[in-house]
């Protein structure tokens, strides 16, 4: 829903992680969408999307895959999802 942002920037302002940030890239009515900077930080609680007037973000919790290997990394647990 990249379209719908009208970058007012509650999401980026609202955000206790500061997993957001506004992009340097724009939409087609010329404005900067936020995009996430750290996505590991992202605790889904969702409050992008309820402070978002446009309904253009949420926040969402992903299941927490176990770590087989030492040497890989686990996928982050939570991300924030703009539809586009």
């Amino acid at each position: 829903m990249v379209e719908r942002c009208k970058a007012c920037g509650f999401c980026v302002e609202f955000c206790p992680t500061k997993v957001l940030a506004l992009s340097s890239a724009f939409n087609s009515k010329g404005y900067h969408p936020p995009h996430v900077v750290a996505p590991e930080k992202c605790s889904g609680c969702d409050l992008c999307g309820m402070y978002c007037p446009d309904f253009a973000i949420y926040g969402q919790r992903l299941p927490v895959v176990k770590q087989t290997d030492p040497g890989t990394t686990a996928p982050a647990r939570a991300e924030v999802t703009r539809e586009s």
